[in-house]
């Protein structure tokens, strides 16, 4: 639905030429801001190993000690109920429930001392770089956030333009919790650069006890609005047209400037996402096997794996998947961690092979770079309710591919997996490794809303360890 979005403030004309900067993006974006905010860097297109980007993000912190950073002589409250088991990397022990990953990691690379000062429940950290911030004043996105590494992509016209170049599923950061959480968004860049959201509707084969009762999440995201675009009519279609055009004819009244010109652009962008056949097809899983299906795991997770595989497929240049759904489907392990994590890490394990291997088999794994990570890790002392709580002082980053090096593991951790006693990894270092290994140069600026340059890379220096 075509909306012109701001106050009801009314000039002489009938419409105020704030109102006229914004309009609804047909359900598929928050908004699309005029190119007159937009200033677009001038560059050439990036060419680093990586052409696309899956980042898998376990919303609430994984717990580090319990999955890729093990510590069996620590005492029995620290250590945790689960053994360890030898990887395909000689003298790397990782948990009991993830041996399908533990066969993988000889084309790993691991950093197992991400830490950062942002003791905060979203993505920003981990989708911008930038840890600086505090709960107050960055838990919900807002018009000032940085804006996140798939946003710089789409800014930097990076990638095709008949499919969506940044998508996030299953849907946005917070929908279980009615909520906008920061970090996917354009920031100040202008929601123009905002990711396409899919939405979804898990379903539950029973009623969660609680928050901690590890109940797996059925179904697979799909497309807003697009799920029923088979039974949208060429006339439906014109009639959205003719929206746009009284639209376009209103805002020529008092903008005839170039800016106008790339508005009309940026529509027929958004009219080509809608009738894109790559599109669709990236997101119909009826066209995949039920071999593959369940290869990948019947779940939301495995599903949306999938899709990102069909997605990279297709031409999209940054993908996230946020696991985070109702019903314990979350990675905050406040209460009952190793319950929760004997359902989310075969989960995780499986979808982790079936996504590494399928990209290998199709050729894909060197030009497309697989992130697992969540925003912090867990305290090291289990708590009274068998969890672990906040701990952004200690984390791990998962990396496959995309011109990331074989084998490898970066830093080491205290005797409980508490501190970093070499080679901390900051979000900025993360987000830098990530645009160095897209071609992008991670001490390239952007200016904020007040026309401050702010690094993309907030400070932070590539992984070189990491870099092949």
């Amino acid at each position: 639905m075509l909306r012109v979005l701001g106050r009801q403030t009314v000039a002489c004309d009938g419409v105020t030429r704030r109102e006229a900067m914004r309009v609804g993006g047909l359900s598929l974006f928050g908004g699309v801001t005029l190119p007159t905010f937009l200033q677009a860097a001038e560059s050439q297109t990036p060419r680093g190993p990586a052409k696309s980007v899956i980042l898998l993000n376990l919303f609430g912190g994984p717990p580090h000690m319990d999955m890729f950073d093990p510590k069996p002589e620590a005492p029995a409250n620290i250590r945790g109920e689960f053994q360890s088991i030898a990887t395909a990397l000689p003298g790397l022990r990782i948990c009991e429930l993830l041996p399908e990953t533990a066969q993988l990691m000889d084309r790993a690379s691991l950093i197992r001392t991400y830490s950062h000062k942002y003791n905060s429940h979203n993505p920003y950290n981990v989708l911008t770089g930038f840890d600086g911030g505090s709960d107050r004043e960055n838990y919900f996105a807002k018009r000032t956030d940085h804006p996140s590494i798939g946003s710089i992509c789409q800014y930097l016209d990076i990638g095709p333009t008949d499919v969506p170049r940044y998508v996030t599923m299953p849907a946005f950061p917070g929908y279980s919790q009615a909520l906008r959480r920061a970090g996917p968004y354009g920031g100040y860049l202008g929601s123009r650069y905002d990711p396409l959201f899919t939405v979804c509707d898990p379903k539950f084969d029973r009623k969660a006890k609680g928050d901690y009762d590890p109940v797996i999440a059925g179904g697979a995201p799909v497309l807003p609005s697009l799920d029923a675009l088979p039974d949208v009519t060429a006339r439906r279609l014109d009639r959205r047209r003719s929206l746009l055009a009284q639209f376009d004819a209103k805002l020529s009244q008092f903008d005839t400037s170039r800016a106008t010109d790339s508005m009309g652009h940026f529509q027929q962008q958004v009219f080509s996402l809608l009738t894109s056949s790559k599109t669709r097809g990236a997101f119909d899983l009826s066209q995949e096997s039920d071999a593959v299906r369940d290869r990948y795991g019947r779940n939301l997770w495995g599903s949306s794996a999938l899709i990102a595989r069909r997605l990279v497929e297709a031409g999209s240049t940054f993908i996230t998947i946020h696991w985070e759904a109702k019903n314990g489907s979350h990675w905050d392990l406040h209460g009952n961690n190793f319950g929760m994590l004997k359902s989310h890490l075969p989960q995780l394990d499986q979808l982790t092979k079936s996504l590494i291997v399928d990209l290998e088999e199709r050729g894909l794994l060197d030009s497309t770079l697989v992130v697992i990570m969540g925003e912090m890790g867990r305290t090291p002392r289990i708590n009274k309710n068998s969890g672990r709580d906040h701990w952004p002082q200690c984390g791990f980053s998962l990396l496959f591919g995309g011109g990331t090096k074989r084998g490898t593991v970066v830093g080491r951790t205290d005797s409980q997996a508490a501190y970093p006693t070499d080679r901390p990894v900051s979000a900025g270092d993360m987000a830098a490794t990530i645009y160095q290994l897209l071609g992008v140069d991670p001490a390239m600026t952007v200016n904020d809303l007040s026309g401050r340059p702010v690094h993309i890379g907030h400070g932070g220096e590539p992984v070189r360890e990491v870099i092949a």
